[in-house]
């Protein structure tokens, strides 16, 4: 099993910046593909962005590209997303997530771990 917990969410207004974190205890981490997804009220779960276990591979969803960075830090079992230039529309419930295997991706499906999910709230 793999624990993972998110933290960082919070109030920001439009145009600003958020760190998100997720720290992960259990078995091991630095093998595994970790993700970002977030769910806004009424809509489904949606991928923001995922990194491989080496970091080498790295992707986004088209609506974050060049405002959102994941990184990830096995020497310390984190996996981080910066947010920049917030908008409104990205308020949601963000959830830090955790393949078996090392390579990321975009679907949900794909994911075998799940935090609890952190709060973000963009006001306009």
């Amino acid at each position: 099993q793999v624990q993972l917990v998110e933290s960082g969410g919070g109030l920001v207004q439009a145009g600003g910046s958020l760190r998100l974190s997720c720290a992960a205890s259990g078995r091991t981490f630095s093998s595994r593909a970790m993700g970002w997804f977030r769910q806004a009220p009424g809509k489904e779960r949606e991928f923001v962005a995922a990194i491989s276990w080496s970091g080498g591979s790295i992707y986004y969803h088209d609506s974050v590209k060049g405002r959102f960075t994941i990184s990830r830090d096995n020497t310390k079992n984190t996996v981080n997303l910066q947010m920049g230039s917030l908008k409104a529309e990205d308020t949601a419930v963000y959830y830090c997530a955790a393949r078996r295997i090392e390579a990321g991706s975009r679907r949900y499906d794909d994911y075998d771990y799940w935090g609890q999910g952190t709060q973000v709230t963009v006001s306009s």
